[in-house]
């Protein structure tokens, strides 16, 4: 995967791999939380719509894993059993080896993970951005093939249509050239890619200093209001 100047997305975030969460919470500091909150609710919401699908995922995969930090959460799963991380960044694999390595978690860089139509569930965030986009549905057919026929894709993306992600975004120093996808982008691309769209979601709408007001922010969530959104879909049995 390319990025702007001819650098890779792999060489992009090598250079970050050691103070990932640093660089990251430099963008996110403005919202009066870090990445740990924000990660932990993503998993959370997944965890909610699986549970009305009635779906308990036991093979995960994290498409763009990182460092890895995601790796526990979605082991929190309800009957998740073991976890594949993919990334391009070497350095980053590196250091999710390191931290979360065990007999339960996997990483690969993504060329040397094979799909098997064998995965449960593939998590994904802040991801697809950082891809060019005339590799983007390539990508997706990669996930794809990784899922078993009837397993489900969470799609996670940076809502462009809120002026507060893309002021976080421009604080990010791997976030700022990122070229971002609005959620009918997204959703007309993974339809392309074959997958079935199950539902839409926005989170992230108040900041930690309206945060009484979060126990109501899911009346609020098919609202296109949101620093984040879900596009859950789903690969249909063949």
């Amino acid at each position: 995967m390319s990025l702007e100047n001819g650098v890779t997305s792999a060489e992009h975030f090598d250079g970050y791999a050691e103070d990932y969460d640093g660089a990251l919470n430099q963008g996110l500091s403005v919202t009066g939380e870090g990445k740990d909150f924000f990660a932990r609710e993503r998993v959370l919401w997944v965890s909610r719509c699986l549970q009305k699908l009635a779906i308990r995922p036991a093979r995960i995969m994290d498409f763009g894993c990182g460092t890895g930090s995601a790796i526990p959460l979605l082991l929190e799963l309800p009957q998740a059993e073991s976890t594949i991380g993919v990334d391009p960044s070497d350095k980053s694999l590196e250091v999710a080896k390191r931290t979360y390595s065990d007999s339960s978690s996997r990483f690969f860089r993504n060329d040397q993970y094979k799909p098997e139509a064998s995965i449960d569930l593939v998590y994904c965030n802040g991801v697809f951005h950082h891809i060019p986009p005339a590799e983007r549905l390539a990508e997706l057919g990669y996930i794809w093939d990784c899922l078993r026929p009837g397993g489900i894709f969470a799609f996670w993306e940076n809502n462009p249509w809120n002026p507060g992600t893309r002021y976080v975004m421009s604080r990010i120093p791997f976030d700022r050239h990122a070229i971002t996808l609005s959620p009918p982008e997204a959703r007309s691309l993974l339809r392309r890619a074959g997958f079935e769209i199950i539902r839409t979601d926005f989170l992230f709408i108040f900041p930690s200093w309206l945060n009484p007001l979060r126990r109501i922010e899911p009346l609020f969530g098919r609202l296109p209001v949101g620093g984040q959104y879900q596009v859950l879909c789903q690969r249909l049995a063949t």
